[in-house]
């Protein structure tokens, strides 16, 4: 993908050649985070296990590229979960841009032991590794959905609740393995509480997609989507390029107040299921005029879901210098091509 990012921000990372460690690197965010960073002129080391993540997002990112750039890239496949092949991957890197995780509140819920091994042993298995491998930075996704029960709008970092999922429990706990690690060992990192976010490479099949790609194929099936409650509950929805713009901004950021600390990485705007449906429709008639599409089946509140999610981002523009750059119909508009290319 394309995407603009900021100029000041691509003249940072081009400034130097680094070596960068992306895993999960298979997946939706870590794809888009190693094409960039090959676009940019890095060198990148890449890991996932394909538990989530797709061959073809590689081939993706390597079409789009080039071989020239390509060439600078190591991919491992392995598992994080495996101390040695951790420890190989981080072998020589500078900085982590650590993605590897198993995604999904109901996917946590119907199996939290598998969960927990990647989100959290993994986790720290990574944490082990750039410590010894003397990484200067070590970047993690961490999630919106650490705020659980809280019930203050917008979400501020040091405000949050009580955990409704295992899903919840181990993303939060990757926060606090993190700051240990930096109290004890030195090791500067970030983690990036995500909210939402949408883009091409997004998978829309399987029990777990997200909600976007999940209705854009139903849409285009001629299938009612299903929206779980009134579809008055609200999302701070985050195009992918966002994403990548604040983990670049956090693994080269020299602010030492910057590092050792969480940041909610979104738009700051909220979005009902029942806005985003509309949205949706309106986008894909664009896209494919003449497209009917039928209203939503309205189906029980799902467990573990948070009700109502919006991110206060000051913290991350003062700190990091991150600024959205795509608000929702931003992002919908650039990606509904991608969507509707991937439904057959």
């Amino acid at each position: 993908m394309t995407y603009a990012l900021p100029a000041d921000l691509v003249e940072t990372v081009q400034a130097e050649s680094r070596h960068w460690l992306v895993t999960g690197s298979a997946g939706f965010i870590g794809s888009h985070l190693i094409e960039q960073l090959l676009r940019l002129g890095q060198r990148v080391t890449s890991l996932d296990n394909f538990a989530t993540g797709h061959r073809h997002n590689l081939e993706q990112v390597r079409a789009a590229v080039g071989e020239a750039a390509w060439a600078r890239h190591r991919f491992i496949e392995g598992d994080i979960a495996d101390p040695a092949v951790c420890a190989r991957a981080c072998e020589g890197v500078q900085v982590v841009l650590h993605e590897a995780a198993l995604g999904s509140v109901p996917r946590s819920l119907k199996d939290p032991q598998t969960t927990h091994q990647a989100n959290a042993t993994g986790f720290l298995n990574m944490l082990v590794a750039a410590r010894d491998a003397g990484a200067q930075r070590f970047v993690y996704a961490a999630s919106s959905s650490t705020y659980g029960d809280s019930p203050t709008l917008p979400k501020v970092e040091d405000v949050i609740g009580k955990p409704l999922s295992p899903y919840a429990v181990t993303k939060y706990l990757n926060e606090l393995y993190a700051d240990v690690f930096g109290r004890c060992y030195g090791l500067q990192t970030i983690g990036l509480r995500y909210f939402n976010v949408f883009g091409p490479r997004q998978d829309p099949d399987g029990a777990y997609a997200a909600v976007i790609p999940r209705w854009i194929a139903a849409m285009l099936r001629g299938e009612r989507c299903t929206i779980n409650g009134d579809g008055e509950t609200s999302r701070d929805f985050c195009y992918i390029a966002n994403v990548v713009q604040a983990n670049l901004r956090a693994g080269l950021v020299t602010d030492g107040a910057a590092v050792n600390q969480v940041y909610n990485v979104a738009v700051g705007d909220r979005t009902t299921l029942n806005q985003l449906h509309a949205a949706l429709v309106t986008q894909l008639q664009r896209e494919r005029p003449g497209l009917q599409i039928e209203g939503p089946h309205y189906a029980d509140f799902r467990a573990g879901d948070v009700r109502h999610s919006l991110a206060d981002v000051s913290k991350a523009a003062r700190l990091l210098g991150y600024a959205p750059t795509y608000r929702v119909h931003e992002g919908l508009a650039e990606a509904i091509g991608w969507y509707v290319a991937q439904v057959r």
